[in-house]
């Protein structure tokens, strides 16, 4: 199946997310279509993470997204269900100034309360467009893919550099550029293609055509 959008956005909660969760398909498609990546927290309130802010920018860079094309939102990491209605709003001004055609954020199987208000919000937010769930294996159980998508080998690579842009998070298990290359060669034997990513279907809007 081919599938297409002519502006796409990706939704992170926290920098990295998007990353984590779909880096090597954003790499994939970044040069094809209009992108726009929304993070809605900076997670700067916290002193440990300070240098997350920019790691982020120097991650999507290697990912080929510039600058004008990420935002970070006002949001407060791990409080996110205590903001519902404000995310809600922020999300359908979102709708209204990027009118995207097809979406992807966090999984329903991921158990962190930032990213399940996230997918929450993008169902309410969304209707009528397409959404697939992207797996942050950190916080998701339980997590099967529904919707892979090939990849290759460079944006496999890319991904892994993107995510080496994080010194912060050098010595976690879930930044392991093995691991990472790993869950990728096991999508794409899903798939049985040489790598993939793979997303669970939030919703599908879709119209069918028959071959010329």
């Amino acid at each position: 199946m081919n599938f297409s959008g002519k502006r796409v956005l990706f939704l992170g909660a926290h920098p990295d997310d998007i990353e984590l969760g779909c880096g090597a398909l954003l790499h994939h498609i970044v040069g094809l279509t209009d992108v726009l990546c929304v993070t809605l927290s900076d997670n700067q309130k916290n002193p440990e993470l300070k240098n997350v802010k920019d790691e982020h920018f120097k991650s999507m860079a290697v990912l080929g997204v510039p600058q004008e094309k990420i935002v970070l939102g006002p949001f407060t990491t791990r409080v996110f269900p205590d903001s519902r209605q404000e995310i809600l709003e922020y999300f359908l001004k979102l709708r209204a100034d990027f009118n995207p055609d097809l979406i992807f954020t966090h999984s329903r199987q991921d158990v962190h309360q930032d990213h399940n208000v996230m997918t929450d919000e993008s169902l309410r937010a969304f209707r009528g467009i397409t959404l697939l769930g992207f797996d942050v294996v950190r916080s998701s159980y339980g997590f099967f893919p529904h919707f892979l998508v090939e990849v290759s080998e460079e944006d496999v690579n890319k991904k892994i550099e993107a995510l080496s842009q994080y010194e912060t998070y050098r010595d976690k298990y879930y930044f392991n550029s093995e691991l990472t290359r790993s869950i990728m060669v096991r999508h794409g034997a899903l798939a049985e293609k040489p790598f993939a990513e793979g997303f669970d279907i939030l919703r599908i809007v879709g119209n069918f055509e028959t071959c010329e």
